[in-house]
């Protein structure tokens, strides 16, 4: 599985509209509004670093609302959690 934390600046009248939008989309798997420099963070977990263009380029990206992403692409998961979620789902690697 990859996983990949993207940064999402939205017009600041869309936030929640626009987070709403984006949790519903397939390979996302979490969306928190945040602090800073960034309205919105998203969890996108996909089986193939190739799927994650069309999560985040051809889906995400076009929510009504977002300006621009930033995507920061996971090497490894050190929290027990994330992995004891993962093989849950069965998404072993």
């Amino acid at each position: 599985m990859v996983t990949a934390f993207v940064l999402i600046k939205t017009d600041a009248s869309t936030i929640p509209e626009s987070a709403e939008e984006i949790s519903g989309l397939e390979g996302i798997s979490e969306v928190y509004s945040v602090t800073g420099e960034w309205d919105l963070i998203a969890v996108a977990r996909v089986r193939k670093h190739e799927d994650l263009a069309d999560v985040i380029a051809d889906r995400l990206s076009k929510v009504s609302g977002v300006v621009a992403t930033t995507t920061h692409i996971s090497f490894r998961a050190y929290s027990q959690h994330d992995l004891d979620a993962a093989f849950s789902l069965g998404l072993e690697g």
